[in-house]
Parts: structure tokens; C-alpha cells; sequence
């Protein structure tokens, strides 16, 4: 299991999320997308080319990175995404699958939808 992270960020504490797999940065502090998009995205790529159902993503920095690194993951994992989502006021990560692909029929209703918490 691997926990990837889409972009380093040494001033963040993401230690806790090691209870989900093995922390692998994606993309350094210092990249930018927009001065050589065709690199970093052929990089991100090379990382997820084995992204399976066992591991997850870890959104943090640019938000094209973060973009990127979803689509390469869900196309690498037949449209599913594992994602660990931070709560700031509970301060821990929250896990959520997400299936992009198929259509509305493959869509499983959500507990809380049918109670109306959502």
C-alpha cells in the first residue's frame, strides 16, 4: 500500500497518514506545471503506472498537479480512486473511493443521502 502524495510540501506534518501505506511524493515543492506540463505529467505517470485499488492519493499543492495525478490514477485503476481527505477540525484523514467511471446506474447511493444529512 502507497500513499501518494501529488505534491511535497516540507512544512506540512502528513506523518498520520502513514497508517494508510508508505508516503511517495509525487512532484517536489518547487515544480510548476505550466513551464513544462508535457514532463511533469509523463513523471506523474511513471509514479502511478501501478496504482491499484490498495493505495491512495493524498491531495496537496497545485491544484493542476492534484488534477493530473486524478486523472492518471483513476485511468491506471480502471476509474477508481482511493483519496484521504483532511479534516481540519477533527485533524485526522478521512478515506473516500471514489468510481469516475460508468454511468449513473453504477452509482451506489450514499446512507446519508436517503436521510437527508447530506
Amino acid at each position: 500500500m502507497t500513499v501518494y502524495v501529488t505534491q511535497e510540501n516540507p512544512r506540512m506534518d502528513i506523518l498520520s497518514a502513514r497508517k494508510y501505506g508508505e508516503l511517495a511524493p509525487l512532484t517536489s515543492p518547487q515544480e510548476q506545471i505550466h513551464l513544462s506540463p508535457g514532463r511533469v505529467v509523463a513523471h506523474i505517470k511513471r509514479r502511478l503506472h501501478q496504482f491499484n485499488d490498495d493505495d491512495w492519493l493524498l491531495p496537496m499543492g497545485d491544484p493542476a498537479i492534484i488534477g493530473v495525478a486524478f486523472a492518471v490514477a483513476a485511468d491506471m485503476n480502471n476509474g477508481r480512486i482511493n483519496l484521504l481527505k483532511w479534516d481540519k477540525f477533527e485533524r485526522t484523514y478521512y478515506p473516500v473511493k471514489i468510481q469516475v467511471r460508468g454511468g449513473i446506474d453504477n452509482l451506489q447511493p450514499d446512507e446519508d443521502t436517503f436521510h437527508g444529512n447530506n
